[in-house]
């Protein structure tokens, strides 16, 4: 018996789950179309019959990241009422940090590649970083909320970044433990 055809819709989260994963594999330059589409089980005439470029791709996987970023801080929010930053803190700096290249947060997996991208992709970027940056900074109180906001993200962002990065063990847990002492401090 033949197995049913999947519908169009399916390819396209097929193609948006894979392309998330090999830029953060890859970044935009080490991740061909062909190695994308393949990651999905498509040709590279499926990926361009979804996407016009390798960019627009890009700025799915982007926008898709970020804003799974933001649902998961809203889950901490929901779940953890006011007290929600330090347990967010200690997963996205403990365990989060367990998982593999393809599946790791989007903000520090992207935005160097996003710096060097075109204007239609740093704005993509941008909108997303922004609300996430107001979704954060609902969770402050006081003044400069959103500048405290962004702080936290950068934090959380420079960590991730520079303790995946680092080959020693014992270094990469100084780095994490760090930068939760200091994105607590916030």
């Amino acid at each position: 018996m033949a197995r049913p055809k999947k519908s169009d819709g399916d390819a396209r989260t097929r193609l948006a789950d894979a392309v998330g994963r090999g830029f953060r594999t890859g970044g935009f330059g080490g991740a061909g179309v062909d190695a994308l589409a393949k990651g999905a089980g498509l040709t590279s005439g499926a990926f361009y019959a979804h996407f016009e470029s390798k960019a627009d791709a890009f700025r799915l996987a982007v926008a898709d990241g970020l804003a799974f970023l933001r649902g998961g801080i809203a889950q901490f929010q929901a779940q953890h009422g006011s007290g929600w930053r330090d347990p967010f803190i200690n997963f996205y700096l403990g365990e989060r940090m367990e998982v593999g290249l393809d599946e790791a947060c989007a903000l520090p997996s992207f935005s160097s590649d996003v710096a060097r991208a075109d204007a239609a992709t740093r704005a993509v970027y941008q909108g997303e970083l922004e609300r996430l940056a107001d979704l954060v900074a609902q969770g402050f109180r006081g003044t400069h909320a959103r500048q405290r906001a962004l702080a936290l993200l950068a934090i959380l962002t420079g960590a991730a970044d520079m303790a995946r990065a680092v080959k020693d063990d014992a270094v990469r847990r100084e780095i994490l433990a760090a930068a939760k002492i200091a994105a607590k401090a916030i």
